[in-house]
């Protein structure tokens, strides 16, 4: 019989799921490259660089959402299924002090071509139309649009067009909307992979959970000796779109290997000179957010800013209860007059 040597308990709350999930997707080596910044062979732990310029102010960009109700349509005796749901996006600024900066919130009636504007006493519920009403389509029209508030919300606060000119690391300070411009040399991280369909220009992804295998062999067991602070060194990642990504450990590993792990991704406009200089500074800077595992059920990956942005733009979705029964009442109002 197998005797296991020891056992560990997973840090994050079970509702949360695993930052690590025994079943993951692997990615063909032939689209990943691992010799973008040291030959494969020489793959080892990069320690940050204290000395190194850090950007002076840091941006969070994260979006939430949830499904207020289900609602069963019928036309000519043919019921469809779509879903009402709340979505918000926002910003916060974490320089001397964090402070929120943008929040939007946004209501949708997803389903099927047809499906009404659904007015209710807390705002109105916009057609949002998806090719399927089957609930993994109507969840996926969802959370395209809340990345499309993610990408409004980002936009609005000067995110530039990055192509690795500048000295700076990060973004840029030139502004293309009504908000301040971000500060020069700013950090801007997205909550979240990066996406191809949704970008930010200059934004960097940020990823908590890893359910895709990047790498193998020797470059994958360099991740798990990675120190508080230290980072892989890059790759490149060719599958949907193109992007440079890199590992780092936020705090020593508590229980197993990869406790304390996220992933970044960085668009590949960028000279790699720059990615360089930006995989350092998150390297530096990010650690200095990571959350406590008394405060956050999913510590320290949780970033403070992050989930304190989260609490806030659940609040401004209403109280779910007022919302639901708003619902119920529209939806009998417009089957009496529809």
């Amino acid at each position: 019989m197998k005797r296991f040597e020891s056992l560990a308990i997973e840090g994050w709350s079970p509702e949360y799921g695993s930052p690590v999930e025994m079943e993951r997707e692997e990615i063909p080596a032939e689209q990943v490259d691992a010799g973008v910044e040291l030959p494969e062979g020489e793959w080892r732990p990069l320690p940050s660089d204290e000395a190194e310029a850090v950007p002076g102010r840091v941006y969070f960009i994260d979006g939430v959402r949830r499904i207020e109700a289900r609602v069963w349509m019928s036309a000519a005796g043919d019921p469809s299924l779509g879903i009402c749901a709340s979505y918000a996006a926002g910003m916060v600024r974490c320089g001397r002090k964090a402070e929120i900066v943008a929040a939007e919130v946004r209501r949708g009636f997803f389903g099927r071509a047809g499906v009404p504007d659904l007015v209710t006493r807390v705002g109105t519920f916009a057609a949002s139309p998806v090719a399927e009403d089957d609930i993994q389509q109507l969840i996926n029209g969802l959370q395209e649009r809340m990345g499309q508030l993610e990408v409004k919300v980002a936009g609005g606060w000067g995110a530039t067009r990055s192509r690795g000119r500048s000295a700076r690391v990060g973004l840029g300070s030139d502004s293309n909307g009504a908000n301040p411009p971000l500060h020069p040399g700013a950090l801007m991280l997205m909550d979240g992979p990066l996406r191809g369909g949704q970008r930010i220009p200059g934004a960097i992804g940020y990823v908590k959970t890893h359910r895709v295998q990047y790498l193998t062999g020797a470059a994958r067991a360099v991740v798990a000796r990675l120190a508080a602070r230290e980072r892989t060194p890059l790759f490149l990642i060719q599958a949907k779109w193109t992007r440079y990504s890199w590992y780092l450990r936020l705090t020593e590993a508590r229980g197993h290997p990869w406790a304390g792990i996220v992933r970044c991704e960085a668009w590949p406009e960028t000279e790699l000179e720059q990615v360089r200089k930006i995989a350092d500074a998150t390297a530096v800077v990010l650690p200095r957010f990571a959350s406590e595992p008394h405060k956050d059920d999913r510590a320290p990956q949780n970033l403070y800013p992050i989930a304190g942005l989260e609490r806030e733009l659940h609040h401004r979705l209403g109280d779910r209860g007022v919302v639901f029964r708003a619902l119920h009442q529209a939806a009998r109002a417009y089957r009496a007059t529809g």
